[in-house]
């Protein structure tokens, strides 16, 4: 059984158009989770450990205003595109398109104001809550007029997250969430003691702005190797790497598919991603640095959290041989995330 309730929870300022802002709490007998109207942004995520006590294992803030100032995408669905257009540019039917650059020269998560700065329209369903947005013809430079649902829905152990999408005019689209998570509990130093694994056989190397060369690599004999597991502190040693910021390349397919497990030995706490996309970028939090004040006045270190974004690979608009990420007249777009929560 799934229980819902909805109640406010702030006001957005005049400048970012006013508007209530309401808070949905989704809850089953082993996941508490609470998303806002805002950026469809999740809250807090309430998983048990071994022992069946309760922790909020997503980084975030205790009120509106956390969300409404500068933060690195907490919790939020970003688009039209997730991740990184190379130099704010791409070419559709012989026009160029120029976005706003907002992450070095390049276009990150939608632009200056993405749909994780918006206020979205709710729909309260049994067992969750569906939101609905009209991204306008020509926002943040994307061509078409675009509707926009994205369901969440919680099933026991199950979180389920699905994007779906119509447009006017063909555009790239490319939806995720960009919850952290720190499976010892928010607040907490690091999750160098987290262990990972991510079924890819290749990944994408990218250059000094994060933009992937094209090149779609093996991960076989790298530090990119994770298809077994690995304990993150110590695998970052090993390969002197400073943290993730990639995309791995998943088995093609629009079938549910397991892509990644992140297990936490000392709570016991498990995680999976299982997900209908083409691609899962892994960040470790490398631009974390202590300065967020985030819920219970807990800062956030550099390397406090992981994301595990569901997505496109990056600058697919810009690379023919990358899975295709345009949407056309008449079709629609439809993927779906699943993060399952366990014990071990």
């Amino acid at each position: 059984m799934t229980t819902v309730r909805r109640e406010a929870f702030g006001r957005l300022p005049p400048e970012q158009g006013g508007g209530e802002v309401e808070k949905f709490v989704l809850q089953s007998d082993s996941v508490r989770v609470e998303i806002l109207s805002f950026g469809c942004i999740i809250t807090t995520l309430d998983t048990k450990d071994r022992d069946g006590q309760f922790s909020d294992i997503v980084l975030g803030f205790d009120t509106l205003e956390g969300y409404t100032r500068k933060h690195p995408f907490f919790g939020a669905v970003v688009g039209r595109v997730a991740n990184r257009i190379a130099n704010g540019r791409f070419n559709l039917d012989g026009k160029e398109y120029k976005l706003f650059i907002n992450n070095g020269p390049n276009s990150l998560h939608g632009g200056a104001k993405g749909f994780d700065k918006v206020l979205w329209s709710p729909q309260v369903l049994p067992n969750g809550v569906r939101f609905f947005r009209l991204s306008p013809d020509g926002e943040e430079g994307y061509p078409g007029d675009l509707k926009v649902w994205v369901t969440y829905t919680l099933s026991g152990r199950e979180l389920a997250i699905n994007y779906q999408a119509q447009t006017s005019k063909t555009t790239p689209i490319s939806l995720t969430n960009h919850s952290y998570f720190n499976l010892a509990g928010q607040g907490s130093r690091d999750v160098y003691d987290h262990e990972i694994s991510i079924e890819a056989d290749s990944y994408l190397p990218v250059d000094d702005t994060k933009i992937p060369i094209g090149e779609v690599a093996a991960v076989q004999g790298t530090g990119f190797d994770l298809r077994q597991p690995v304990e993150l502190g110590k695998h970052l040693q090993k390969f002197h790497l400073d943290g993730f910021d990639h995309n791995f390349c998943l088995h093609q397919g629009q079938d549910r598919r397991l892509v990644a497990r992140v297990f936490h030995p000392a709570s016991g706490r498990t995680m999976e991603v299982h997900t209908t996309q083409p691609g899962i970028q892994f960040y470790t939090g490398n631009n974390l640095d202590g300065s967020l004040k985030g819920k219970g006045a807990a800062t956030y270190p550099k390397h406090s959290a992981f994301c595990l974004e569901t997505q496109n690979w990056p600058d697919a608009v810009n690379k023919p041989h990358f899975p295709n990420v345009l949407l056309h007249p008449g079709e629609e777009y439809n993927h779906t995330t699943w993060l399952v929560f366990n014990t071990a």
